[in-house]
């Protein structure tokens, strides 16, 4: 279980910095940051596993400088427990998160084949997600969330956005897959809410189980007291392990 979760964070890890273009020292960890998208936390965020409250507080002041957000992930269940009342007494909220290592069996033929999309494809998509997510949101806020997928490509060897659609034809669910040197992880799985309920997430989810076949390890990162969880785990994801996020926007 340690060695899954060692190889799912350094897998985490390594993606951020290959999509960023800038990658700072910070003490405990490093801060990635995109000026492209400012107002994106997971493209201008510090992510720290060792080190004091006070230090990374005053990095996430200085590097997160001019953003309307600070964003910090603790990667390391103590030391995120050990975070908490510092950053609360600075404002920031708290998430904690679960790395979900598949280890079920998988389907040898998937019930439905899922969709590769393009990015061209897939940003029409992604704006209608975060039109539903943040229903408050100027259009510029929505493009510029949806826009932000281009970064992801440079993140592993392997990057692909799979969709599944319904009767009508329309993309029901989708979902990103990376793939690096043996390691996949499944992330940003969605299903629009008017197609919700009716197995599209269990089909796509299952489709990409069968496509990471010969991975040596599959995960996925949930959050932790949210319902999907309790999906994922349905489908043979096993927690090995939690991490934390601290924001103030």
């Amino acid at each position: 279980m340690a060695d899954e979760l060692a190889r799912a964070l350094s897998f985490v890890h390594g993606f951020a910095r290959r999509k960023a273009p800038v990658v700072a020292p910070v003490p405990g960890g490093f801060a990635v940051l995109d000026e492209r998208y400012p107002m994106s936390h997971d493209d201008n965020k510090l992510v720290v596993w060792s080190g004091r409250p006070g230090p990374v507080l005053a990095a996430a002041e200085e590097r997160l400088a001019g953003l309307g957000h600070r964003l910090v992930c603790v990667d390391d269940d103590r030391l995120g427990q050990e975070f908490r009342p510092a950053f609360a007494a600075a404002g920031y909220g708290h998430e904690t998160n679960v790395v979900m290592a598949f280890r079920g069996a998988r389907p040898a033929v998937p019930a439905v084949a899922t969709e590769p999309l393009t990015l061209e494809e897939l940003l029409p998509v992604l704006r209608e997600e975060w039109r539903e997510s943040l229903p408050q949101a100027s259009p510029g806020v929505v493009d510029g969330l949806a826009a932000r997928a281009a970064a992801r490509v440079s993140g592993a060897d392997r990057v692909e956005f799979h969709a599944v659609r319904a009767p009508g034809g329309q993309i029901a669910a989708h979902a990103d897959l990376y793939v690096h040197e043996g390691v996949a992880q499944i992330e940003n799985v969605y299903t629009l809410e008017r197609h919700r309920g009716q197995g599209f997430a269990r089909a796509l989810l299952t489709a990409l189980l069968a496509a990471t076949a010969g991975a040596e390890l599959t995960f996925l990162v949930a959050d932790a007291a949210d319902w999907p969880r309790e999906f994922y785990a349905r489908l043979g994801f096993e927690p090995v392990g939690h991490t934390h996020a601290f924001l103030r926007t």
